[in-house]
């Protein structure tokens, strides 16, 4: 779910330094990815289209089914490698749809893992034992009531925690995306464009998390139990008066969206992970990306459909600079009026492959050089 408040691109002047040291560490790595990228811009060669119809055509994302129908789809082409870095270690295979060619496109990609960087959208800790919890008695956050919110902690467990940890050491980052801007008790928590905790401040900043959290009145009005209708306009004068979705201070409860919104729990957070916040806008985001040599991005979070393409570190910024591919089995879209997302995400997943590489957590595979 998108808090208003914090969907919008904010403090697009400010500048954050970046450390220096750190920028050295980099070196040797962007050096790397900076000849691929001169070299691939100094030998433009013409990529053979030539679609080659499969035989064989498996479902795809079948390998979590209860959390995203798999794709089925009979006429299928494989096409010739689309990015091939030098010495590349991470083999991701990836499709796309096309009207045009009337079917699914598979295709090969050799990328290399520290020119990749790995992000997670919202994956917010909410019903997860931190403290903050959907306000009752009918308050919404996230996927908007407490099943569903425990629906998507059991994802993460399942699919993201296992393809992070997997990744964790070879791709070039791991990252989260959050709401907001950086506040004093995140900061204490994981590292930042600003900040890298140690073991004691991020001991320290979980206490003050739940203590902050555990404090806050999760209290809200009920639904009303009268509603003044225009008897010219009854169905437009009923939904004014009780929209599907409503997370303002009526049911939310005044400061609920300034709280500090953390991690999920069932995500195991390195103290090398980073947290991006959306406050501090595309751009700052996309800078610091490039100046840590990131060329391609491997998408995961929540929600597909809002979160995942929209916000700060979604798609739609993200695929202006880098090579994107969208994870399809480590997303979730929302699922209004279902008890499984299982539908609502084989479809948002589907239409972003009409302009995007979507892959899958068991065909991303690293290899030893």
């Amino acid at each position: 779910m998108i808090n208003p408040k914090h969907s919008r691109e904010t403090h697009k002047n400010m500048t954050i330094p970046f450390n220096r040291r750190a920028l050295l560490r980099f070196a040797g790595i962007s050096a790397i990815c900076s000849h691929v990228n001169s070299s691939q811009a100094a030998e433009k060669s013409t990529y053979s289209n030539n679609l080659k119809p499969m035989r064989v055509a498996r479902p795809i994302l079948n390998d979590f089914p209860h959390y995203v129908e798999p794709i089925r789809c009979e006429t299928r082409f494989e096409s010739p490698a689309l990015i091939q870095d030098p010495d590349g270690d991470l083999h991701v295979r990836a499709w796309r749809w096309s009207y045009n060619a009337r079917g699914i496109i598979e295709i090969p990609n050799q990328l290399l893992a520290n020119c990749t960087a790995v992000i997670v959208v919202h994956p917010w800790g909410i019903e997860d034992g931190q403290g903050w919890r959907t306000p009752e008695p009918a308050g919404v956050a996230f996927q908007c009531t407490p099943q569903k919110n425990r629906l998507v902690l059991q994802h993460a467990r399942d699919v993201i925690n296992p393809l992070l940890k997997r990744l964790r050491g070879k791709a070039r980052l791991i990252a989260y995306s959050l709401p907001g801007l950086e506040d004093s008790t995140r900061d204490k928590i994981y590292r930042s464009w600003n900040s890298q905790p140690t073991v004691a401040t991020r001991a320290e900043g979980m206490k003050e998390l739940r203590d902050k959290l555990n404090s806050f009145e999760y209290k809200g009005d009920s639904i009303p139990k009268t509603i003044q209708i225009d008897p010219e306009r009854p169905v437009e004068s009923y939904f004014k008066s009780f929209p599907g979705l409503d997370a303002s201070a009526k049911y939310d409860h005044a400061g609920f969206w300034e709280l500090p919104v953390p991690v999920m729990s069932s995500i195991d957070v390195a103290i090398s992970d980073l947290a991006i916040y959306d406050g501090d806008g595309y751009s700052i985001l996309r800078d610091h990306l490039k100046q840590m040599g990131i060329r391609h991005i491997l998408l995961a979070g929540y929600n597909t459909d809002m979160c995942v393409c929209k916000t700060t570190a979604g798609y739609e910024n993200l695929q202006k600079d880098f090579n994107v591919f969208l994870v399809g089995d480590a997303t979730i879209a929302t699922f209004p009026g279902q008890d499984s997302p299982r539908h609502a995400t084989n479809a948002s997943v589907s239409f972003a492959a009409l302009n995007l590489l979507i892959t899958q957590c068991s065909w991303i595979e690293s290899k030893t050089r």
